[in-house]
Parts: structure tokens; C-alpha cells; sequence
């Protein structure tokens, strides 16, 4: 089979994977596994559902009903022009969308823009929240600076001309460079597919809206600050120690104080973790679960 045929395969595999459903008129898409206790997987950018499915089937087998949902613009989800893709909307579709789901209560679990995402879901749903497990994120918006390679999709001309020279053969380098610690043991077209997934029907122009308005008000802050100090629910971090963007020195130690941890889970890969430590990553949700009661 040719390589552009592996790689459409791998997409629709993982489009068969998961369903559609509605949020406000907007075409959602959904992957999902298992069943039991609820467990929110929230993708951050240029990513998607795409990225959690190793650990969603994981979850799965240890009897959680695992769940990621693309947000709108960036994977299987629609790409509307007037949505307001700042990281409060995606909050509060994300609300919208897990009732739709029927999820009472879950677990959450962050990562990338997902978390200031998911920090404001948390603050003004406490009472759903179960436990929160925090991948490689940020959560002072204020302070926050893009790691270097994404930074030039943030201007006019110069990100659209960035995107651009984003394709299946030039992906694998960012991939390997920033992502995973070894991208040998995870087949080429699984790697590449995360490409179709970015650019879809809209070629990427939401991904570049999103990328020009991340949240940095110190209210927001104060928002995310409330879903991981004195919480009714109990909080870990889990770490990529190599992530050379999101470090660990300067974004791993900002959640452990912000959060108060006593620890935090270090493993040995960057910032696509769910990609080569899925297995321990799951084990660390399921035992926090098991003290959420």
C-alpha cells in the first residue's frame, strides 16, 4: 500500500473510531472507549482526539468510559467562520458538549492549550470535577510565552506562509524535534496523519485564529487559578522531562506551586506524551481516581 494511502487509512480508522454529534449547530466529533466512570481528555494545538487515542483505549481496559473531543477547528470537528475560538469559548463548549454527552461527573485530564482550557471548565464546574491530572501546560496566562517554533504562526502573512510549509514530509522533523523522545516506534503514517487532521476542509485557518488569540488577561488567570487551589478534588501533574518548549524548570514548577503538589510524575519523553508513555500516564490517572472518594 502506498504511503498517502496508509496515511488516509489511519485517518479513517480513527474517524470510525469515534461519532459525530451537535453543540450549538457545530459539527463535534467525539472518540471514545469503554465504559464506566468518566474520563475528559483535553487536546491542546496543533493536535487533536488523535493524540489521546492510546491513552483512551488504555483507560478503556481499566474500565473508564475515556473520551477526547476535537475542538472546533481542529480535527474531525467543524471549522465554522464565525465561532469565537478563544480559549472561553472552547470552555463552554466543552460544558455544552460533555452534557450532550450525558457525563455527570469525570475525571479531567488537560494538556498543551487544553489546560488553561480545561482549568476554566473545572472553575465553573467544581462539583463535576472528580479528579484533575495536569500534562505539559501552563496556567499563568499573563506570564506565558509560546515556545519558539510556534510563535510565527501568531503573525498575519508570516503564519499563513508558516502553515503552509507544514506538510506530511516536513511534520516528522517538528515531530521528532519537539514531541517524542523516540519517533521511531510509532509507524510514519500515524505521525503524518496529525497533518490531514490539522488542515482538513479549511487548510488550517482556524488553527491559525486560535493561535492568534490565547488567553493572557489576569482574570483569566484568576479563573484557571481556581481550578487547582483548594480544590474539592484531588490534583496531579505528569510530566514530558524532555518537552523543550513547555520545560519542566520553567512550566512544571509553576502548576507544582500554583497547585501545591507535594510531587510531581516526571517520564522520560517531550511534549507528546501520550504518545510514548501512555501506559504510565493511565496508571497514574487510575490511581488518582481511586482516591477521588
Amino acid at each position: 500500500m502506498a504511503q498517502d494511502d496508509k496515511i488516509t487509512g489511519v485517518v479513517e480508522e480513527h474517524e470510525r473510531s469515534g461519532k459525530y454529534f451537535e453543540v450549538d449547530g457545530i459539527k463535534t466529533f467525539a472518540l471514545e472507549y469503554g465504559e464506566g466512570e468518566a474520563v475528559i481528555c483535553i487536546h491542546g494545538v496543533p493536535t487533536s482526539s488523535f493524540l489521546y487515542r492510546k491513552v483512551l483505549q488504555s483507560l478503556a481496559e481499566k474500565n473508564y468510559r475515556a473520551i477526547s473531543i476535537d475542538l472546533p477547528g481542529l480535527g474531525l470537528s467543524a471549522r465554522p467562520e464565525d465561532f469565537e475560538y478563544n480559549f472561553q469559548s472552547f470552555a463552554d463548549f466543552l460544558a455544552k458538549a460533555i452534557k450532550m454527552l450525558k457525563v455527570e461527573k469525570f475525571h479531567l485530564v488537560v494538556h498543551d492549550i487544553g489546560g488553561p482550557i480545561g482549568f476554566a471548565l473545572a472553575a465553573k464546574n467544581l462539583e463535576k470535577v472528580l479528579s484533575l491530572t495536569i500534562l505539559n501546560t501552563w496556567v499563568d496566562v499573563v506570564n506565558f510565552k509560546k515556545p519558539l517554533p510556534m510563535r510565527p504562526f501568531e503573525k498575519k502573512v508570516l503564519g499563513e506562509a508558516e502553515l503552509k510549509m507544514l506538510t506530511r514530509s516536513t511534520w516528522p522533523v517538528m515531530f521528532s524535534t519537539l514531541g517524542v523522545s523516540d519517533a521511531s516506534s510509532i509507524p510514519s503514517e500515524e505521525i503524518k496523519a496529525y497533518v490531514d487532521l490539522l488542515k482538513r476542509e479549511d487548510d488550517g485557518k482556524a488553527f491559525l485564529k486560535i493561535m492568534r488569540n490565547f488567553a493572557d488577561s489576569p482574570k483569566y488567570r484568576d479563573l484557571c487559578l481556581q481550578a487547582v487551589r483548594d480544590v474539592p478534588y484531588p490534583v496531579q501533574a505528569i510530566w514530558g522531562e524532555d518537552d523543550p518548549g513547555l520545560t519542566y524548570n520553567r512550566y512544571g514548577k509553576e502548576i507544582e506551586k500554583e497547585a501545591d503538589l507535594q510531587e510531581m510524575t516526571l517520564l522520560p519523553s517531550r511534549h507528546f506524551l501520550q504518545e510514548e508513555v501512555w501506559e504510565e500516564i493511565t496508571d497514574k490517572i487510575d490511581k488518582l481516581a481511586k482516591t477521588a472518594y
